[in-house]
């Protein structure tokens, strides 16, 4: 709390605020509290000197570093020993680049120079690690010694997964796939159809096309197949047997959609975890949109989030007004049932950094806090903190890639980051709370996150002249309040009077230029309070974790619906439950303290049972018009649970050979399935198939296949 004025404890507070955190080991199912730190893993460091050239890809590392598309040394032992470095910035978890064993080929470009996977995107060998990152045999220990140093560190590890594809399928290892040093197949002599044959992707707004051509010539893999599903899964948990705490999943709208809940749900199942994908879309208008918050609200699957960041781009960037946020963060809320699980961000790998878009550092400050104290999970692009950028070319693919070249821990950047990391773990409003909009216009931002009575108040002035702020109100309590960060981007403090109804006046002030300010305040006891689960879907068995406040330190009980679950662990903050036996469906969860008080309610979906892969087919389905499309419906909470609407039922489903429609969608192990199939209007309007209803025994493993007629 910084009542500055009225607590002589203020001091002392504020320096327990600034300290970096502390060395934690938490639950990794609530990411809402971590900073995430994304690592190119080869630009980042150089450990080792031992695996910069190994034998059996010879040739692609450039000790020059003029090449851009070759290796250039950085590898796990690089980042392990810059742990103190992260955990001194506030970063709590790092997500690195894909560390399976990559491409051994060298593929030459266009003037016979040398281009390796330097960045890890064509996978060969899912179950082993890279050599340039780790050693020559491609073993786990340097990956299990950084795992090691990060948690000791605080710090969780995120891997980069990319499922949808191996290597290039026109040169090199023509996408050949390994098994733990096992060739599976490769896609030019495809017998077992472990690959789609589809060519590359020409409609990028194409269902069809999205999740079932190729992705830029790389072997696209077919996840239907038995041996496909099978080793992608099993590889994931390989990774967990390590130690990793989330996954990142590369290209999640060009991976079969309906069989990501399964892959979801085998990681959940095997052990806690945080998942989060790539669905590149620049804005809520995008054609695909509906599908991505689709996804996310039913895979538990949660997703970067683009909109957002080419809004924050637009407005600290290209200096567009605010209101373009504030339209954002308003239809995503509208949208996204877990909006708080939304990974943030400025920039990344794919494009240009934020530097090369505006070189002005006091803009990137701003956005840096704007993410940092917004809702959602945080993620800083390595390099941030020390201004890393090149403009070659306009700084896009590879220069937005270039090696870290520095390790200040005195930079403006690098304190923001630690001082709002902290923020975010202290207070739960950050995490958990809900955010408003206080104050805006086209310079001026202001807006408050509330977790009942935890309260943070955020003011950027992005402006070159002062603001003068009039008509402020927030649900801070009265008193005065000075900058959290102590001026360190010319913050300044506020003093709050007496209103009503969460609408306390804030005395009219002068909003600096070019400023952020924030202020802020926690409450002590009260009732308990949830602010999140994770996972968000799951059947009985499988463990979730809560997290809120005021839980005590003594357990009291979790119940689904009326019905208590087992509790595994229990902290004022953090409980771990298991899901109990209880019909499938949508439950509210509540925490009871000890003290027989209970919290407010929190959503999951109960499964059925584990989660398989089924590739739905009707034939004959028509006739549709142009907007009208064929859905899926059953009696589970899997198949929607009869659901007629566009959002509720399982679909679109996909028409490449009309009138036969398909989709793969994640049914429940061993369960006899009812179901039909619906048309729903362009204008709403649902037509049901005529007869009984199909039934179906879903597989107990592996991966099913049913097909039917359409009933008229």
């Amino acid at each position: 709390m910084l009542r500055a004025s009225k607590n002589p404890l203020l001091v002392s507070l504020l320096l327990v605020l600034l300290l970096p955190l502390a060395q934690v080991s938490t639950p990794a199912a609530d990411f809402k509290r971590e900073v995430i730190y994304q690592i190119i893993t080869d630009r980042f460091f150089d450990g080792s000197t031992a695996n910069n050239n190994p034998a059996q890809s010879a040739g692609l590392y450039d000790a020059t570093k003029a090449n851009w598309r070759a290796y250039w040394g950085g590898d796990l032992a690089g980042i392990q020993q810059k742990m103190s470095y992260l955990a001194g910035m506030g970063v709590t978890a790092i997500w690195i680049s894909p560390p399976v064993d990559n491409l051994n080929a060298n593929i030459p470009d266009g003037q016979g120079n040398p281009t390796a996977s330097y960045h890890g995107y064509q996978g060969r060998d899912f179950k082993r690690v890279e050599e340039h990152s780790g050693n020559a045999s491609n073993t786990w220990t340097e990956f299990d010694a950084l795992v090691t140093a990060a948690h000791q560190n605080g710090i969780k590890v995120i891997v980069d997964f990319a499922p949808n594809h191996s290597t290039q399928d026109n040169a090199g290892e023509f996408g050949a796939l390994y098994d733990n040093g096992t060739f599976i197949g490769n896609y030019t002599n495809d017998t077992n159809g472990y690959f789609h044959h589809n060519g590359n992707i020409s409609n990028w707004d194409d269902r069809y096309q999205v999740q079932y051509y190729t992705l830029f010539n790389l072997a696209d893999l077919n996840q239907e197949h038995a041996t496909i599903d099978a080793y992608m899964k099993s590889a994931a948990q390989v990774f967990q047997q390590h130690g990793v705490d989330g996954f990142r999943i590369d290209a999640i709208k060009h991976i079969t959609w309906g069989w990501q809940y399964s892959l979801a749900n085998s990681i959940y199942t095997y052990g806690d975890s945080f998942l989060f994908g790539e669905w590149y879309q620049t804005s809520t208008g995008d054609p695909l949109y509906r599908d991505s918050y689709k996804y996310a609200n039913k895979s538990g699957i949660s997703m970067l989030d683009f909109p957002l960041n080419t809004a924050v781009r637009n407005v600290f960037g290209s200096n567009a007004n605010f209101s373009e946020i504030e339209n954002i963060l308003t239809a995503e809320a509208s949208n996204f049932t877990w909006d708080e699980d939304l990974v943030t961000f400025i920039d990344n790998h794919d494009m240009t950094r934020f530097l090369s878009l505006l070189n002005n550092n006091t803009r990137l400050h701003q956005a840096l806090a704007f993410i940092l104290t917004q809702r959602g999970v945080p993620c800083i692009y390595y390099g941030t903190e020390q201004y890393l950028h090149n403009d070659t070319s306009g700084g896009g693919d590879p220069y937005n890639r270039p090696m870290m070249n520095a390790f200040s821990t005195s930079t403006t950047a690098y304190t923001l980051t630690n001082r709002l990391s902290t923020l975010r773990r202290n207070n739960t409003a950050v995490p958990y709370g809900s955010h408003q909009q206080r104050w805006v216009n086209s310079d001026v931002y202001i807006y408050e996150r509330k977790f009942n009575g935890n309260v943070v108040l955020v003011a950027i002035n992005k402006g070159a002249s002062a603001a003068q702020i009039t008509g402020l109100n927030t649900s801070l309590p009265v008193g005065t309040y000075n900058d959290y960060l102590t001026a360190l981007l010319g913050g300044v403090s506020v003093a709050v009077g007496s209103g009503s109804g969460g609408n306390n006046p804030v005395t009219a002030f002068s909003l600096p230029a070019n400023s952020v300010s924030v202020w802020q305040t926690t409450e002590t006891g009260g009732f308990p309070q949830v602010g999140s689960i994770g996972p968000t879907v799951g059947q009985p068995g499988v463990k979730v974790t809560i997290g809120g406040k005021n839980f005590g330190a003594v357990a009291g009980t979790v119940k689904f619906g009326t019905t208590t679950a087992t509790v595994n662990s229990w902290s004022s903050t953090k409980i771990v439950a298991t899901v109990p036996v209880v019909t499938n469906g949508n439950y509210n969860v509540t925490v009871t303290n000890s003290s027989s008080q209970v919290s407010n309610g929190i959503q999951f979906t109960v499964l059925t049972a584990k989660l398989i892969p089924v590739t739905f087919t009707v034939y004959n389905a028509s006739p549709t018009q142009t907007g009208d499309y064929i859905f899926l419906t059953g009696n589970t909470v899997e198949l929607s649970n009869w659901a007629t609407t566009w959002d509720a039922a399982i679909g679109p489903m996909l028409t490449p050979n009309y009138p036969n429609w398909f989709i793969n969608a994640s049914a429940p192990a061993g369960q006899t399935i009812q179901f039909k199939f619906i048309k729903i209007a362009s204008n709403g309007a649902v037509t049901w198939e005529a007869g009984a209803n199909h039934t179906y025994t879903v597989p107990a493993s592996g991966v099913g296949f049913v097909n039917v007629n359409w009933q008229y």
